[in-house]
């Protein structure tokens, strides 16, 4: 493997790619080509978005909109614009952050439980939420016949209220899930259809959640900088900006990186390490007994939950003692119980496999919903990974062996960029310098 220099680095992310680095069984002169190829790569020679334009999403814009556009344009992520932000003379002004799913499904998950609290009562008083208790949208008051004003606690927020006597006439349970569990038709319309949620905005939900800082890289930077940036440092997609211009000319993401890299089956340095098994590239980075599951008859708002607390996009549906793999739920799915809410009237008993079933059927590209999930063979080689990955638009394969198809890892696209590089001595020094004091200025 290449060796490892000490470099400015941000923090929590040498864990993950020194594992992969060190895993690696490739020839260190392979490995040294690839990212010098890749240095010398421009970002201006990456194909545009498609359509030529990168969507963009208003802050002051209702999150359900926003999921509607997300959804509409088949994308996870896209950069947020300040409110007085069209008339901006330079990216600075224009930009406010970027929204992926990742934070709307943590506001949906909190604000459902909320509403489940709030509806659940009949009379309920605010005492015992104390200042340190209120999430970052501002204080909450739960009204005597529902939610009077519910503008974004935080569960510790519920779990505070709750401890400090708030009084209950319908047998409301001690914690937010068992409410959640009895709240029945009226979720979405208190979510979707009255305020404050009505209302919430996407530069609400950013301020409050995982916020995605906007770092850009310009047109004359390297794509190493983009693969690193995509894999050892955590980020879902990279803007590309051109100087002295306020928009971003494209949008590159770790989906878009993967197709690309498929483009270039039949060119030796591709061919080469796409021949390589798994094993020698490190593969799967994580352990069967690492591998966060969900049971086929689990509810599926647990298996929503089970992402966000876990923080990660995806997880492999099982069945029976030997958890044999049925199925496959994402985190971008949870747009069908905003959008399409009549579909699941009986969400709170829709279990894991009805939901999958039911997006099969009504999905008009049933690949990407499909029950059958995304699958591989612990000795089949990277090419055919990025295959999947790439022609199935999925974020994740999961590794099963035997025919019980037990679920032994799981490999994503970050996984898979990974595989292609590593990071150069002080390589991130100039330009996270720069970042940081962009973010301090902001």
């Amino acid at each position: 493997m290449a060796p490892t220099e000490k470099s400015s680095r941000l923090p929590n992310c040498d864990a993950y790619f020194e594992a992969i680095q060190s895993k690696k069984k490739l020839p260190y002169a392979l490995q040294e080509c690839l990212t010098s190829a890749f240095a010398q790569i421009p970002v201006s020679s990456f194909p545009e978005v498609p359509g030529g334009k990168v969507i963009e999403i208003p802050g002051d814009m209702p999150i359900v909109d926003a999921v509607r556009i997300l959804s509409e344009h088949n994308i996870m992520t896209a950069p947020v614009t300040h409110s007085n932000g069209e008339n901006s003379i330079g990216w600075r002004e224009r930009y406010l952050g970027i929204i992926d799913y990742a934070a709307i499904i943590l506001w949906v998950l909190e604000n459902a439980e909320l509403a489940a609290i709030a509806l659940s009562a009949s009379s309920a008083t605010t005492a015992g939420v104390g200042a340190g208790a209120v999430g970052a949208l501002g204080a909450a008051v739960l009204g005597a016949t529902g939610p009077a004003a519910v503008a974004g606690l935080t569960i510790a927020a519920v779990g505070a209220a709750i401890a400090g006597g708030v009084a209950t006439e319908k047998g409301m349970g001690k914690d937010a899930p068992s409410a959640v569990d009895n709240l029945g038709e009226d979720f979405y319309k208190t979510l979707l259809e009255e305020e404050p949620f009505k209302s919430t905005t996407v530069k609400s939900i950013m301020e409050s959640y995982r916020w995605a800082p906007f770092l850009p890289v310009g047109l004359d930077s390297s794509m190493l900088t983009v693969l690193l940036l995509l894999s050892k440092y955590r980020l879902r997609s990279v803007p590309v900006v051109e100087s002295g211009k306020p928009h971003v000319t494209n949008f590159i993401t770790q989906t878009a990186v993967v197709q690309g890299l498929q483009q270039c089956a039949g060119r030796d340095w591709f061919d080469c390490i796409a021949a390589y098994p798994l094993s020698d590239l490190g593969l799967p980075f994580m352990s069967s007994e690492e591998v966060i599951s969900i049971k086929s008859d689990d509810l599926i708002l647990e298996a929503f939950k089970c992402m966000k607390d876990n923080r990660i996009g995806g997880l492999p549906v099982v069945e029976g003692p030997n958890h044999k793999i049925v199925g496959s739920v994402s985190i971008r799915d949870i747009r069908f119980l905003l959008l399409k809410p009549g579909l699941f009237s009986n969400f709170r008993q829709l279990t894991v496999m009805d939901f999958l079933r039911t997006l099969d059927l009504v999905s008009q590209d049933s690949r990407n919903h499909a029950v059958a999930p995304v699958t591989c063979a612990p000795d089949a080689c990277l090419g055919s990974i990025i295959d999947s990955l790439a022609s199935k638009s999925v974020h994740r394969i999961y590794v099963v062996e035997g025919d019980e198809k037990k679920v032994v890892g799981v490999i994503t696209l970050r996984d898979v960029i990974s595989c292609f590089i590593y990071e150069p001595p002080y390589h991130f020094d100039t330009y996270f310098g720069c970042a940081v004091k962009e973010l301090q200025s902001r």
